[in-house]
């Protein structure tokens, strides 16, 4: 009896593990290039989530299949291609800036497949596409929070800055106009620049016969740094604000002296974590990194892949792209590591903004700032 039981037991046992399969998630960061620096953080914390839960409840293994687009349009469209058609992925995570997450979101959209986008915050990004979802907040929700800080500060005139080649500057210069100008607020200028310029000397040089009360930024590290040391060697001293654009320490090092007082939008503040959750899995970057630093693009990057994996784990068939995307638009105050998330049926995020400054080189927070 002891025989036959032991063969049945053997027999279960290796018929859970023939049944039990790899699924592949696809992931389109830039890992080169100008923008690695967001890449390889936000990379980093789909990796740990990934290591922490490598599994569905059903046994299946997820197998993370990352391609690096080097911050490049072309080359994302080749990577998301490569993904669906040979890797057969089930899913997307990426790809970061809303100019190459939109790309990835075109070609997914036609085949089916849908898209976690961890910080891409252009407004447009979702619309009229069905497989397009997001863990992050909207321009529109960010440039409020800057025209209301703004406001509060008794800031009453502005100068933007814009980078007309990125459709995440362009997305959220609009929603501040919006909103500053509703709150009473007037836009005095508003000057062009385009990625890879490096003298604004002519820039500055305009701000300062403009005299605003602060400045915003709506751009990526390279260039907001750039501005903000050409500007204190010109002796322009305006207060500076940006977006989620430069929420990382590569900012802070290009920077210098040159970033403190700098404030900027952020989705997460590592010192203030919102759950327990939250708490855990920045305890579990310092041990398996070494840093107790966690950059907020790691708390979102970890947020697609877990939001990915329980939607999964609500379909009957986890390999169905349609039943996972439906499952992801119905995530509700899901416990994410940057906090409370919820997905609505256009695939945008409700979620809390922080606000952080930059005080001897180090990025401080300020307020967290509910929808």
């Amino acid at each position: 009896m002891k025989k036959i039981l032991s063969i049945a037991l053997a027999s279960a046992l290796t018929c859970s593990v023939v049944m039990a399969k790899e699924i592949k998630v696809g992931a389109v960061m830039p890992m080169s290039g100008p923008l690695a620096a967001y890449g390889q953080v936000t990379n980093l914390g789909v990796e740990l989530a990934n290591k922490l839960q490598p599994t569905l409840k059903n046994g299946d293994t997820i197998k993370i299949v990352l391609l690096d687009n080097k911050g490049d349009k072309v080359e994302t469209a080749n990577a998301t291609t490569r993904l669906i058609s040979s890797d057969n992925v089930v899913a997307i995570l990426g790809a970061l800036t809303s100019t190459n997450t939109a790309q990835t979101i075109a070609i997914a959209d036609k085949k089916q497949i849908p898209v976690i986008a961890s910080v891409a915050t252009n407004d447009k990004l979702t619309e009229k596409r069905e497989f397009a979802n997001r863990v992050c907040f909207t321009d529109s929700f960010q440039g409020e929070v800057v025209a209301n800080f703004a406001k509060d500060q008794g800031y009453k005139t502005a100068v933007v800055i814009v980078d007309q080649s990125q459709v995440y500057s362009l997305g959220l210069s609009k929603a501040f106009d919006q909103a500053f100008k509703k709150n009473g607020g007037k836009i005095v200028k508003t000057i062009k620049i385009t990625s890879g310029d490096k003298d604004f000397k002519a820039v500055v040089s305009q701000i300062k016969e403009t005299n605003p009360d602060f400045m915003f930024l709506p751009l990526y590290h390279p260039e907001a740094s750039m501005i903000a040391r050409q500007s204190k060697q010109l002796g322009l001293d305006k207060p500076m604000f940006s977006g989620d654009g430069v929420a990382n320490q590569t900012f802070i090092d290009l920077g210098g002296d040159s970033v403190n007082g700098y404030m900027f939008t952020d989705f997460f503040d590592y010192t203030n974590p919102p759950s327990q959750k939250s708490a855990d899995f920045v305890a579990y970057h310092e041990k398996e990194t070494g840093n107790k630093e966690m950059n907020s693009f790691t708390a979102l990057g970890a947020d697609t892949y877990n939001v990915l994996i329980d939607a999964m784990n609500r379909c009957e068939d986890p390999t169905n792209s349609i039943c996972i995307n439906e499952q992801i638009k119905k995530t509700t105050a899901f416990d994410g590591v940057s906090g409370k998330i919820t997905i609505n049926n256009e695939g945008n995020a409700t979620r809390s903004a922080v606000i952080k400054e930059i005080k001897d080189g180090k990025a401080v927070f300020k307020a967290t700032v509910n929808p």
